[in-house]
């Protein structure tokens, strides 16, 4: 028999419904930090973050233990899925009570990209300014723009998960990221921002 740290997700998923909460625990290290990052970047609060994604482990458990998991996907997508749908029902929430706020202290450390800058001290300093520029650019659009370029380039989903995750069509999933980028172009130009990588 495989120990829990060699086995897949998916494995580890049915080891949980087979009983063992000690594959769920491992589930849950595994997977956390990317889920909560996309949480976080979607919702801007980190309360709020906090909250939705103990929620999204709830549904992932009362799914599991239902036995409406079949390992016939990642479960890691499957995850993701459950999270968008929980993000969604939260904003829907938050449409009908009119009080969506944004925060201010916004914090998108926990991206990724000083790893692609590279060169001079000069050339960095330039390339950290730019990826700063792109995350308040970024920060500006809508949600639901929001989270598909979250995905796209910070998850590298394709279009075609991105379409299954959000439950849309790729047709819906391409025009939502040409709005985003369109969005982020214009933004740009009014603040006269300059998103030029130094090489």
């Amino acid at each position: 028999m495989k120990k829990l740290q060699d086995m897949t997700d998916e494995e580890l998923a049915l080891s949980y419904v087979d009983g063992n909460n000690r594959a769920f625990d491992l589930l849950l290290s595994r997977n956390q930090s990317k889920l909560f990052s996309y949480i976080l970047f979607v919702v801007h609060d980190r309360e709020t973050a906090e909250d939705l994604f103990q929620e999204t482990f709830v549904k992932a458990i009362v799914r599991l233990q239902s036995g409406s998991y079949t390992a016939s996907g990642k479960f890691g997508a499957w995850m993701m899925r459950i999270a968008h749908n929980v993000v969604m029902d939260w904003y829907r929430d938050m449409s009908s009570r009119h009080i969506v706020e944004v925060t201010k202290d916004n914090d998108l450390s926990n991206m990724g990209g000083d790893d692609m800058l590279e060169g001079n001290i000069e050339g960095r300093y330039v390339n950290t300014q730019v990826m700063a520029d792109v995350r308040r650019l970024i920060d500006t659009l809508p949600p639901i723009q929001r989270e598909i370029v979250f995905m796209r380039y910070f998850q590298d989903f394709s279009f075609k998960e991105i379409a299954e995750l959000t439950n849309v069509s790729i047709n819906t999933a391409l025009g939502r990221m040409r709005y985003a980028i369109l969005n982020m172009r214009r933004t740009a130009r009014k603040h006269g921002i300059t998103l030029q990588l130094s090489v």
